[in-house]
């Protein structure tokens, strides 16, 4: 089954989630349990633009980020693993999930089951 990892990065001056080192091995775990569907890092939060779409049809564009928010998309992982509690586990070895980070995990829908 198929689970995103949401990596998650706070916003505050707390401990940095993990180092680049962390991150290469976490990512070479992943790659080499064989589990890797996709997983990208995202450019800075300050390239963000949202698009919100009113009842009537217009829409809104905002460049930048939201003030009120206190987490940060920072990349994800894409994985295909047995079940949830497996996806649990390569979620709690993941370093986004520490240092005021998370990680949101959530199976990815399948239309064709």
């Amino acid at each position: 089954m198929k689970y995103m990892l949401l990596i998650n990065a706070g916003t505050s001056d707390e401990q940095e989630p993990g180092d680049f080192q962390e991150w290469m091995a976490y990512d070479k775990a992943v790659r080499e349990a064989g589990i890797l569907v996709s997983g990208e890092s995202l450019a800075d939060l300050v390239t963000a633009t949202t698009v919100r779409v009113s009842a009537d049809g217009t829409p809104t564009v905002t460049d930048g980020p939201y003030a009120e928010t206190r987490e940060v998309l920072g990349g994800f992982y894409v994985i295909d693993v047995p079940d949830l509690d497996a996806a649990l586990d390569w979620a709690v070895r993941c370093p986004g999930a520490r240092g005021g980070g998370s990680v949101v995990v959530r199976p990815v829908a399948d239309f064709d089951a």
